[in-house]
């Protein structure tokens, strides 16, 4: 047994993680490592097991996908970077840009939006440039959410979760939002289709992957198999506890392309390593680099750096387990580490996760990748990161060896 493997079993023996899975390859289509253990709930009287096909909510994992089908569209010519999105979505910014929230009066102070938001920026909402946040995050937003007796990303569908103010002129800030769920919405317009048939039909069929899906429960063969979130307390201690009917997602009926999709670990390892791959059968090599390209300005990047360091909350949630002196970048596909870790990953390594503490990476230098399933919150928890960390690094060292 490695050390990454005996800090997990002791996570596992001090209750602070029920059970995991964890998955690397390399770019020629080679297994590093595959291992889980662990049970997939807290629940009285549930002893199943954590495998490799547990099914997990993957939360923002869900986004590189709405990005590779995004581009995917573009590709086959059913929309063009540069239209407008009101056609689509006629209900985005409607609202216009909140400058501040008047608590005498209960109300938002806004201005007219006057920029366009077109396909490009459409994209773009996939790099959170667009003028949106979840409002779960933003005080003001919340407010603006009570003043109109309504409750944060609640509703069942898109429009009802993120029709929300702008925070700002779109394209000169950054602010993690629900761009990829109205990119999810722009994907279903123009092809006609629903997002779970659209990705089935160009990305999870020509890789033969069936252990994905927007509405596991509805799928005889996956519900047995859906893990339980648990939570530690707030402090990030054990034991973990059953969460019961948690739910991430706040029953949406809408495919949420940012936050909705359910997966085993084995079924979007074989996604993620086909990214690694730039495989053909999912994008062309000018989609690829447009993907993997560093989208923000400088301005916008300061942005991006000054709001992950902005709150102990921020940091926890995006940083990654990154170290602030390593400055960020952002793509359609994810978080960009502009600069190295000494044993860990190379400049130029693209990560992300999903809120109950699941990491996905790609290093293309070192040509491998590698993802981290669980099911516990709070979200992103520091202590669960850590141990992701050193699983990446183990599979780092193997790979320069």
């Amino acid at each position: 047994m490695t050390d990454f493997e005996k800090a997990y079993e002791t996570a596992i023996e001090d209750r602070i993680l029920p059970g995991y899975a964890l998955l690397a390859g390399d770019k020629n289509g080679n297994i590093v490592y595959s291992g889980a253990k662990g049970v997939q709930s807290l629940a009285e009287g549930s002893t199943r097991p954590f495998q490799l096909d547990t099914i997990c909510g993957i939360a923002s994992m869900t986004k590189l996908m709405t990005a590779v089908a995004a581009l995917r569209c573009v590709e086959e010519g059913l929309i063009t970077l540069d239209e407008d999105v009101a056609r689509y979505l006629p209900g985005i910014g409607m609202y216009g840009i909140m400058t501040s929230f008047d608590e005498k009066k209960n109300e938002a102070v806004t201005v007219p939006n006057t920029t366009p938001i077109t396909l490009r920026q459409a994209l773009m909402l996939l790099s959170h440039t667009n003028g949106h946040e979840y409002d779960w995050l933003n005080p003001d937003l919340g407010k603006w959410r009570a003043s109109r007796g309504e409750t944060p990303s609640c509703g069942p569908t898109v429009e009802d979760k993120h029709t929300l103010p702008l925070l700002y002129e779109p394209g000169t800030s950054f602010t993690y939002g629900p761009g990829s769920d109205w990119a999810g919405k722009v994907i279903e317009k123009v092809s006609g289709k629903r997002l779970d048939a659209f990705m089935k039909e160009k990305i999870w069929d020509p890789l033969g992957i069936d252990d994905i899906s927007f509405f596991p429960k509805e799928r005889p063969g996956m519900k047995d198999r859906v893990a339980n979130i648990s939570t530690l307390n707030e402090q990030g201690e054990g034991p973990a506890v059953d969460a019961g009917g948690f739910d991430v997602f706040v029953d949406a009926t809408d495919c949420l392309g940012g936050v909705g999709a359910f997966a085993s670990a084995e079924a979007y390892f074989t996604f993620l390593q086909s990214v690694l791959k730039r495989d053909s059968r999912l994008l062309n090599d000018d989609s690829w680099d447009e993907l993997f390209k560093p989208q923000l300005d400088e301005r916008c990047k300061k942005e991006l750096n000054d709001y992950l360091k902005s709150s102990p909350l921020h940091t926890q949630l995006l940083g990654m387990g990154l170290p602030a002196n390593i400055e960020k970048q952002w793509s359609f596909a994810g978080m960009i580490a502009e600069q190295g870790q000494e044993g860990r990953m190379n400049a130029g390594t693209v990560c992300w996760g999903g809120v109950p503490s699941l990491t996905w990476y790609l290093d293309f230098v070192a040509g491998v990748c590698g993802v981290a399933f669980c099911q516990v919150i709070p979200p992103m928890s520091p202590r669960i990161l850590k141990l992701h960390e050193l699983f990446q690094r183990v599979m780092y060292g193997k790979v320069a060896a």
